[in-house]
């Protein structure tokens, strides 16, 4: 009876749960609450590459920036029946009910849908009759899927037109924009087409809880009077307040459930002329990438909320360092500003907690799209391709523990924590130092970019880890991971736990290449202080790799961390090699 008891009331609590979220989410002065009127931090993923790709996140910005011209090249390379059936494997396997599952698992409670209006409807220059809409179900049941991931695992879902009819911007490929078109802000039909998509998706999902809002039109960037071509100098915006106005009105005239997230020209940062509100369910949504992390940065998203009593959502962050992750994230939920971040997974990327792998065929194909050259075979590419939209699915990506943990752990939790479990004796990668912030990880004196002067690279390697330590790929036959930490400076330091089975005095190897200068690393075990040290002299060579004694360390059964300090950089890392006297 015990036992029957204790199930029936976790069934209980659990369907509590799911029914206290089953609840619209809405706006109570300046902050966005939930049915109880308790403020709801909203702390979601951007589903970016889904619906819409950016060539950045298939490598084909160089030459191929919009989905657009991607599929002209996919196209070109092979037929436009074969195009079609790699669109197809590519929405069935980007986003999964896996996929889902593991942003829940991570700590995330929204996501944040970047829709392309070709999946619901046509552009106008494909429609029979002009003034008319054919609407399209591919994008609707994409939607439908993802509520119902979404329901079960008490997500919420915010829907957001990143592709609007002709395109909002002259940043052509956050739009798929062609300039040949008219765009958004030149054609009275294609507004009328956006404000009748919205009222579309609002009478579909009027009633459905998991909707968390409606984010109208993704990063406006539009020159009407002023000289900056993406909007960024306008003072006023009377068209985009308009054309927001209009599809608030026709959203309203089927659900007044759903919150309406706005965004400003300038890539959501110009709000100028948009507002006051014209609704009591508005939000206003702003976007920040590569900035410092003080709060001098959202001064003025601040201001605006102080000014017109508005809540404030950061729609779209990411595409840095773990470390910017977490103090962005800080000062944003210090400041009680959800925040949505960018995106899930990109091919060959660590900056995500999904890395798509990129395969030595794929690069063939850049390669002849970039450059041209030889043709490859039409089998070879559709091969080729087919195999990029099979690892896409969640379970052939890369995980990168690392990114979530940053945003979520870090937050609350200053401690470090071990990247892979090291049992000694044995080998201890130097790229799997322990997870946790800058300071206390690990410490590199390039970390994050976030001074808007331009990109730093924070990792020189950019491959492994999202961190400030940098990381290269190497040929080195003894190395079994095939990563090292390079570009070592004086002063820097990594953090290991390592677990030991018995007391003992332990040996420990270093394995390094250089080519520049001998270099000196010391060894501290935490727990007593005692240390080793040793010089690390010319290999004579980066891809010449040697073995050197450093020293012996008393290690305690149990867990152990070793501090490795960096005390004359310019050497590569490979591993430390710890074994029992």
């Amino acid at each position: 009876m015990k036992i029957k008891f204790t199930y029936l009331f976790a069934a209980l609590m659990f369907a509590f749960a799911i029914g206290s979220h089953a609840q619209y989410l809405k706006v109570s002065g300046k902050q966005i609450v939930d049915a109880n009127g308790k403020l709801y931090m909203l702390r979601g993923m951007g589903l970016g590459g889904w619906m819409l790709q950016e060539g950045y996140m298939l490598e084909t910005g160089d030459f191929a920036g919009t989905q657009s011209k991607i599929r002209a090249k996919i196209t070109e390379i092979t037929d436009e029946a074969f195009a079609e059936e790699f669109y197809k494997a590519w929405r069935a396997n980007h986003c999964t009910k896996t996929d889902v599952d593991s942003l829940a698992s991570w700590g995330f409670n929204s996501i944040r849908l970047p829709m392309h209006y070709n999946l619901f409807t046509l552009p106008i220059e494909k429609e029979m009759v002009a003034g008319t809409d054919t609407w399209i179900e591919t994008g609707f049941l994409m939607v439908d899927s993802l509520v119902k991931w979404c329901k079960a695992n008490n997500m919420y879902l915010i829907l957001d037109l990143h592709a609007a009819p002709g395109g909002q911007g002259k940043d052509e490929n956050i739009s798929d924009y062609n300039p040949a078109l008219p765009s958004l802000w030149e054609s009275p039909e294609n507004q009328r087409k956006t404000v009748a998509l919205w009222k579309k998706l609002a009478e579909r999902y009027a009633n459905e809880t998991t909707i968390g809002g409606y984010d109208l039109i993704n990063e406006p960037n539009w020159a009407f009077r002023g000289k900056h071509r993406n909007g960024c100098d306008e003072t006023d915006n009377p068209e985009i307040r308009k054309l927001y106005m209009d599809i608030t009105a026709a959203i309203r005239e089927v659900d007044k459930n759903h919150i309406i997230f706005i965004e400003g020209n300038c890539w959501a940062n110009n709000f100028k002329g948009i507002l006051p509100s014209w609704d009591n369910n508005l939000v206003i949504s702003f976007h920040r990438y590569w900035n410092p992390t003080d709060v001098l940065t959202i001064q003025g998203f601040l201001d605006l909320r102080d000014r017109y009593n508005m809540p404030l959502w950061m729609g779209e962050s990411g595409e840095n360092s773990n470390q910017w992750f977490y103090e962005t994230i800080l000062l944003l939920e210090k400041h009680d500003i959800g925040w949505s971040w960018w995106p899930m997974k990109k091919i060959n990327s660590v900056v995500g907690p999904l890395t798509v792998k990129k395969t030595p065929e794929y690069q063939t194909l850049l390669n002849y799209w970039q450059n041209g050259g030889q043709k490859p075979d039409k089998d070879f590419a559709k091969k080729t391709l087919l195999q990029i939209t099979e690892n896409l699915k969640m379970e052939n990506c890369i995980f990168r523990p690392d990114v979530p943990d940053a945003m979520f752990r870090q937050q609350n939790n200053d401690k470090p924590i071990a990247y892979k479990k090291h049992v000694i004796p044995g080998k201890v990668y130097a790229v799997d130092y322990d997870m946790g912030r800058h300071n206390v990880a690990y410490n590199d004196k390039v970390y994050m970019n976030g001074g808007g002067l331009g990109w730093t690279t924070w990792n020189n390697g950019w491959v492994y880890r999202n961190d400030g330590v940098d990381i290269e790929a190497t040929q080195d036959a003894n190395n079994g991971l095939g990563y090292a930490v390079s570009w070592t400076d004086d002063g820097e330091w990594l953090m290991y736990t390592v677990e030991v089975p018995a007391d003992g005095s332990y040996r420990i190897d270093i394995r390094y290449a250089s080519a520049q200068n001998t270099g000196k690393v010391k060894l501290e075990l935490i727990s007593d202080g005692s240390s080793i040290e040793t010089a690390l002299p010319l290999t004579g060579s980066w891809l010449v790799w040697n073995n050197i004694a450093a020293g012996k360390l008393n290690l305690k059964a149990g867990k152990n961390t070793i501090k490795l300090h960096i005390v004359k950089g310019g050497f590569s890392i490979a591993y430390l090699d710890i074994q029992k006297i």
